[in-house]
């Protein structure tokens, strides 16, 4: 079980590697599908960018309006930017938290403790990191310690009934020992290999 504190280094590590994934995509179409269903390379990073905007501002402030998590319009000469923002943003709320703290969840109508918020962040952000890089022709992989946190939360997302909907695929058949691509394939996502 991690602590918070090493829960926010981990976070701190994975928005870093995001960023450099989300420089190198803005060199290129962001029409681009993804591994996430129904979203281009624009609609996820607009998704990134609001969750970043939405949770700092819960973190922040105990509560954030359901507003603040939609994403903006992205485009080639602003998603750098934007994403950077949000990501200060969250960095700096993050760090402010009090761990126990209570925060409201808008998007879910729950409130969870600023540990389990930020937790939830970790997961996101490893994740999605994967799916832009993926979308760009290129391979994500973190740390061994932020490989275990994603299967832990990964593998009891995956056991819940029903799964989650509207957050996730539902999960793949799990299928050799690597620890990562089981993590995302129990989220609904295919780690096959670039060609």
């Amino acid at each position: 079980m991690l602590t918070y504190s090493e829960m926010l280094t981990l976070h701190h590590t994975a928005l870093a590697e995001t960023t450099r994934l989300i420089e190198r995509a803005a060199r290129g179409p962001l029409d681009l599908p993804t591994p996430c269903d129904e979203w281009d390379l624009a609609a996820l990073l607009s998704h990134m960018i609001g969750q970043n905007r939405g949770f700092a501002a819960a973190l922040g402030d105990g509560d954030a309006d359901i507003a603040l998590y939609a994403g903006p319009e992205v485009t080639p000469d602003c998603a750098v930017g934007a994403w950077a923002e949000s990501a200060t943003a969250l960095r700096e709320a993050s760090a402010r938290a009090q761990p126990d703290a209570p925060v409201h969840l808008a998007e879910f109508d729950a409130q969870v403790s600023a540990t389990l918020a930020l937790g939830m962040q970790l997961l996101d952000t490893a994740v999605h990191a994967w799916d832009v890089a993926t979308a760009v022709g290129t391979t994500y992989r973190p740390d061994g310690a932020t490989v275990a946190f994603v299967l832990e939360s990964a593998s009891a997302i995956a056991a819940r009934p029903g799964g989650t909907p509207g957050v996730f695929e539902p999960p793949l058949t799990a299928t050799g020992s690597d620890p990562w691509f089981a993590a995302l394939r129990l989220l609904g996502r295919d780690p096959q290999p670039v060609a």
